[in-house]
Order: structure tokens, then C-alpha cells, then sequence
């Protein structure tokens, strides 16, 4: 809900496993920087430390993965807690916040008095970036011969979008979007260049490493993104990192220009200064025919086949059947990385996924609580096998509220992404990574009072994605069997630099 809104997301829990259960996805919300208000039950204060049924130490449990959390123990500070939380949650680094509440001061009773205002003497972030800082960026940018535009989820939660295309286009640079921005530049437009790293496109990681001025927006050069950091990191290229977090600075890469400061005002101060410097548009010729060279490689191409479900089919035509406009909530797996490349977002906020912790099983809820934010918009959840079986009894919940979620499943009988990576890495010694167990999909979906679908051949691929999203106000379950054998390409090789890019099986020799 809070991705797809950019409103702050509520969860309330009951203390002890309410809150241990709910650590995950406090978690996910946290490497995310996605606003969320946790609102737990606990003990009464006289109990707390006594060790009693449900007691658990909120606090102290969540302190690590959360931007701040309270304790309450006065009903008459509850409303002022609160208001302080969501101004936490939602402003400077989005993150999750915790309001632990005893059951006491749950029950007690205060007048209602809400403050206007917020104001903590000790979280007061930097909106405004740095002038001197921003005239260095514009100077760079202006006489890059090469410049490359990385965007990153800060952009996203900025609501940036504007800004990074009328710079892309200022300055002619190519854009790439990260795993966590994809939709924040059009993925349509001839500049972008899709997405980078691990599973990212050979154009993208070719333009990252041999560019001579990367501008990071919002970015927080993840290692999935860079790969190696000494390789990454080149005297011949100057680094440009705009982001509201000043923690995440030098803390991968050492920069050449630091601007901390809200992504959108940045990006709009940039172009500002922009106006006062000499762009030669002709100083780019060679860059861009470098990079159409490298987009000749045709990274994402895939043999399809008239017997075999390809994975790459299904999300074809998925982009087809909704137009491209659809919100893709995704689950982490082969999956996830073949929806991200090949998708094709055009719109900031619709691509929900878990990007920092890779958090199997968030498909499913992740589709319903944008169902809820936009109950007319086409919802799909894009998962697997396996990750599907993490939550799938939310299925009861999807039933229970109405959701028309559209569930398209990938089945390819394996933790895919296990797999791939044992095939790789350890010469085909599979283990642990396939599912001899796997429940029938299709009459699992029916019990909970949904419709299901099997689908076995490719000729059917397309009638049925079209079925199921024709059926507006019906959660559809459709169970693809997609070839087992099939990997994500390209792949960067663990602990390489964004250059060592294996583009299919037959690169494992060399």
C-alpha cells in the first residue's frame, strides 16, 4: 500500500509473536525505505520484565531495523507519539517506525489533544542541498563526454521522475534505472538503458563502468548493483551522489561530488544551473554509438519454443494483456529478475518488490494491499513456486476482503534462483533447491473460493492471462509450467566487477 501510494502503511500486532512475526517485514520495509507505522500491544507496564505470557521486548527486538521506536508508558503522550511516528516514517530516509504500547495505557482514557506541529530538536533532516555542491555537479555534467544517469528507489520516494527526464534529456545521457527504481524513467524512452547489475543489462553495466560522469540519484551503490567494488571504483570517472541519507555517502563508493538533500530538489537545482553552462550535444556522438554497439549484444534475447513454456514468454505477454500499465508486484526469485527486465515500466510506483533483503513470500501481500490503494487497477503478483507456498494462506484474506488479484506463477519445480546459482557456481550439485512436493496449484486455489488455472503449452499463454484479467472483481490463480531448466541472463559472476558478465550457460568455460 505505501509503495504504490506514498502514503505511510499501518500494521498493528499483538505483542509477543505478534511483534516476532512481524519482524521480517519490518525488515523488508527498513532496507527498503518504504514508510511504515508498527503499532504493537505489550504487557501491562507492571509486567513488563517479569517474563509474562506474550512478553516480548519490542524495543529492543526491532531497534536495528527500524528509524526509531517508542515505548509509551503515559496514555497522555500516545497522541503525541504518534504524530511523532508517522513524521519519522514519512519524512528525510522513508523507514518503519515502532509505537510499543502496554496494555494498560491501552485501556486508559485522556483528552484527545493532537499538536499541530512536529519538531525534534535531534531528527531534523537536510531537504535543501548544498549550492556550492549542486554548481559542481552542473560544471560536470555540462562537460561530460560520457555522462550516465543512475537512478535510484530515493528518486522514487521523491517523486523525482520529472526532473531526471528533462536532465536526461538535457544533457543527452543515458539513464539506468536500479531494481528499486524501475518506472522512475520510462523505460520506453530511447535513453534508458535498463536496468543494472547482477541480472542488468549488458548496455547498462557497460555504460556504469566506462562512463567519465555518473550522477547517482537517490542510489545507494548496492553491492547487486556495482558488483566489485574496487573495479567499480576509477580515477577516470567522476561520481556525482545525491542522496537524503548522509550515511549512505562514501559508504560504498568514495564520491567525487556528495550533494545530500532530497533527490527531486537537487535534480531541479541542477537544471537550474544547468541553463548558465555550454552543452555540446556533439561531444556525445561517439558515446551514444558506443553504447547502441553494446545494445547489438541483445542481452535479454531468449530461444523461444513452440512445446516448452519459456518464463520470458509469460512476462511478454503479460506486458501485452495489460498494456504495460499494470502494478507488478513481485516475489524474489528468477521470477522477480525476469518481470524487472523485461516488463518495461513506464510509471514510477508501479513495480513493487523486495530489493534489500530479498524477502521470499511479499508477492502475494504486496498485491493485496495495492488491490486495496487502487481497487480498479490491474494488480498482478508475479511469483513462484516456491516463494507462493511462504504466504499463500493469505489466499483466505484475498477471499475474505474481495480482491481481484491476479496471480500469475512461474512453476518450474525448483527454488529457481538456487538452482541457477549451483549450476554456476558449483558445477550442477543441486541440493536443497528442488520441490519434489508441490501442492496442486490449481485445486488450492479453487478450496479458498477462487478460480484457477494450469497452463501447459505456449499457444494458451496469452488466452488465458486475458481471461483472468477480464475477471475484474475475482482473485485468478495461474500456474505456469515453465521450462526448469531456464536461467536468468546475463549474470555479473559473484564477486566480479559489472564488466565480467556471463551472457549464457556456454560463458561458464571460459
Amino acid at each position: 500500500f505505501s509503495r504504490a501510494t506514498g502514503k505511510v502503511g499501518v500494521a498493528l500486532v499483538t505483542s509477543g509473536p505478534g511483534v516476532t512475526n512481524a519482524v521480517t517485514g519490518i525488515a523488508t520495509a527498513y532496507f527498503d525505505s518504504i514508510p511504515m507505522v508498527v503499532i504493537s500491544g505489550n504487557v501491562p507496564t507492571l509486567s513488563i520484565g517479569t517474563d509474562a505470557f506474550q512478553e516480548c521486548d519490542a524495543v529492543g527486538i526491532t531497534r536495528s531495523i527500524v528509524k526509531h521506536n517508542f515505548l509509551v508508558l503515559d496514555v497522555s503522550q500516545l497522541a503525541k507519539t504518534l504524530k511523532s511516528a508517522f513524521h519519522i516514517a514519512r519524512s528525510g530516509r522513508p523507514g518503519p517506525v515502532l509505537v510499543d504500547i502496554p496494555k494498560d495505557v491501552l485501556q486508559a482514557k485522556t483528552p484527545l489533544c493532537i499538536p499541530e506541529t512536529v519538531s525534534l530538536r535531534s531528527y531534523r533532516p537536510r531537504m535543501d542541498p548544498h549550492i556550492g555542491q549542486v554548481r559542481r555537479a552542473a560544471q560536470a555534467l555540462a562537460r561530460a563526454r560520457r555522462p550516465c544517469i543512475l537512478v535510484g528507489g530515493g528518486a522514487v520516494a521523491s517523486g523525482a521522475s520529472d526532473e531526471i527526464a528533462e536532465l536526461a534529456h538535457r544533457v543527452d545521457s543515458p539513464v539506468t534505472n536500479t531494481l528499486m527504481a524501475l518506472g522512475a524513467f520510462p523505460g520506453s524512452d530511447s535513453r534508458c538503458l535498463g536496468m543494472p547489475g547482477l541480472h542488468g543489462t549488458y548496455e547498462a553495466n557497460m555504460a556504469m563502468q566506462h562512463c567519465d560522469v555518473l550522477i547517482a540519484l537517490g542510489a545507494r551503490f548496492d553491492d547487486r548493483v556495482i558488483g566489485n567494488t574496487r573495479d567499480f571504483r576509477s580515477d577516470r570517472r567522476t561520481i556525482i551522489h545525491v542522496d537524503i541519507d548522509p550515511a549512505t555517502i562514501d559508504k560504498r563508493v568514495q564520491v567525487d561530488v556528495p550533494i545530500v538533500g532530497d533527490v527531486k530538489i537537487a535534480a531541479h537545482a541542477i537544471l537550474t544551473l544547468l541553463e548558465e553552462q555550454c552543452i555540446n550535444a556533439e561531444n556525445r556522438s561517439d558515446w551514444w554509438r558506443q553504447i547502441w554497439t553494446w545494445r547489438e549484444k541483445r542481452c535479454l534475447a531468449y530461444e523461444p519454443d513452440a512445446d516448452v513454456i519459456k518464463p520470458q514468454f509469460v512476462i511478454q505477454r503479460l506486458w501485452e494483456a495489460t498494456g504495460g500499465d499494470a502494478y507488478i508486484c513481485s516475489d524474489v526469485g528468477q521470477h522477480q529478475m525476469w518481470a524487472a527486465q523485461l516488463y518495461g515500466f513506464n510509471k514510477p510506483r508501479r513495480w513493487i518488490n523486495s530489493g534489500g533483503l530479498g524477502t521470499m513470500g511479499v508477492g502475494l501481500p504486496y498485491a493485496m494491499g495495492v488491490k486495496r490503494a487502487f481497487p480498479d487497477a490491474d494488480v498482478v503478483a508475479v511469483t513462484g513456486d516456491g516463494s507462493i507456498q511462504m504466504c499463500i494462506q493469505e489466499l483466505s484474506t484475498c477471499k475474505q476482503y474481495d480482491l481481484g488479484v491476479k496471480i500469475v506463477s512461474l512453476n518450474n519445480g525448483y527454488l529457481g534462483m538456487v538452482r541457477q546459482l549451483q549450476h554456476v557456481s558449483y558445477g550442477d550439485r543441486y541440493s536443497h533447491s528442488y520441490m519434489d512436493a508441490l501442492p496442486d496449484f490449481v485445486a488450492l486455489a479453487r478450496a479458498y473460493g477462487h478460480v484457477g488455472f494450469r497452463i501447459e503449452r505456449p499457444c494458451d499463454v496469452e488466452p488465458v492471462l486475458r481471461e483472468a484479467l477480464a475477471m475484474k472483481h475475482r482473485t485468478v490463480f495461474m500456474d505456469f509450467a515453465t521450462d526448469p531448466s531456464e536461467n536468468v541472463w546475463p549474470m555479473v559472476r559473484a564477486g566480479a566487477g559489472l564488466t565480467d558478465m556471463l551472457m549464457n550457460s556456454g560463458d561458464l568455460d571460459r
